[in-house]
């Protein structure tokens, strides 16, 4: 796997992760069976992904900015889809993180 296709998984793998904590949500404690399905489908699959990934990119990069995706797009889709605050301060710490996973995909492995 070329580093190009090991980038675009790894977002995919986070974006992933962000639907798995939103069905986590929509699961409420593993009491609804559908949705608890779907997130332990969803669970599997961006664990498999970063795996795969991690053969290929270094894991302190890799694994810093697919948790940087799945906590920006977390907070984001809390605030759009569950109601959560989306004050200043959230948000310019979802821009912090997005600009880290910008420093980290430029900087040399």
């Amino acid at each position: 796997m070329s580093q190009g296709i090991a980038w675009l998984l790894l977002v995919v793998s986070g974006l992933l992760d962000v639907a798995w904590a939103v069905a986590m949500k929509y699961a409420h404690g593993y009491t609804r069976p559908g949705w608890t399905a779907l997130s332990l489908v969803l669970l599997a699959a961006f664990v498999w992904l970063l795996g795969r990934v991690l053969t290929v990119l270094p894991v302190g990069s890799a694994y810093a900015v697919w948790t940087g995706i799945g906590a920006s797009g977390t907070v984001l889709l809390g605030a759009a889809l569950f109601g959560e605050t989306l004050s200043m301060l959230r948000v310019t710490g979802v821009v912090l993180v997005v600009a880290g996973i910008v420093a980290l995909r430029q900087a040399p492995a």
